[in-house]
């Protein structure tokens, strides 16, 4: 393997459908036009669609598309499943299982090639990805900064700070760049929290929170520079398989 050493932030969630692809996917944008070659890297993904025969990942084709469509989208996600579920569940159910080692090795042609690597896994931090791995099993291993993405909701400010704390406990702890306030669907004119969280998540949380997006807009409030953030998102080590 390559001793490179590329850039990089590990993209998780307080919880599946937070939007963390539709904001993987504007750091993707912001950073090629910064020059940058970006990779994406999307270890297993579940709720596929079959388009000719193929099982496609919607989340891992976003990606691609947004960084330029580097290498190829199979190397953007190795491990597709159908069924709307866990990954390792939906693997069940079609015969198979995740393979372990792949989630990990599915990153080395990014690493090869990319001055900066987004990496997106599967749900939230503690979700199960195989039989034997945790989305954060795969943070801790590849070592680069998590960018917490949370749903502007009520209740976000409890699962953002149960993600914080599992992130600081998990193994020797886990670093992260900082939290993005995101609103993957329309707001309920009933839910007035959404008009409060991000001042209370920017006091009750020690990690910045770098900004928030609101439904359907395609930049940060406030504007965030994203090539600076990553300068400083480099891997603590560098895997050992």
């Amino acid at each position: 393997m390559s001793r490179r050493k590329p850039l990089g932030l590990f993209i998780t969630g307080t919880d599946t459908g937070v939007g963390k692809t539709y904001v993987g996917a504007l750091i993707a944008r912001e950073l090629v036009r910064a020059g940058l070659h970006v990779g994406v890297y999307k270890p297993a993904a579940s709720g596929c669609v079959r388009q000719k025969g193929e099982l496609i990942s919607e989340d891992a084709l976003t990606l691609w598309e947004a960084a330029g469509r580097p290498l190829s989208l199979a190397e953007v996600c190795p491990q597709r499943f159908e069924a709307p579920l866990a990954p390792h569940l939906a693997a069940r159910l079609e015969g198979k299982a995740v393979d372990p080692r792949l989630l990990r090795e599915g990153l080395r042609p990014w690493q090869q090639w990319a001055d900066v690597v987004l990496i997106e896994g599967a749900g939230g931090l503690m979700s199960p990805i195989s039989d034997e791995d945790y989305v954060a099993d795969l943070a801790y291993e590849f070592g680069y900064p998590l960018l917490v993405v949370s749903k502007n909701v009520l209740g976000t400010i409890n699962h953002t700070l149960l993600t914080l704390i599992a992130a600081t406990t998990f193994r020797e702890g886990l670093e992260i760049a900082g939290i993005v306030l995101n609103e993957p669907h329309p707001r309920d004119p009933q839910d007035i929290s959404v008009e409060s969280n991000l001042a209370e998540l920017a006091a009750r949380c020690v990690p910045p929170v770098l900004a928030q997006l609101k439904h359907g807009e395609n930049r940060f409030e406030p504007a965030v520079e994203w090539s600076a953030i990553v300068q400083k998102a480099r891997p603590k080590k560098l895997p050992d398989w």
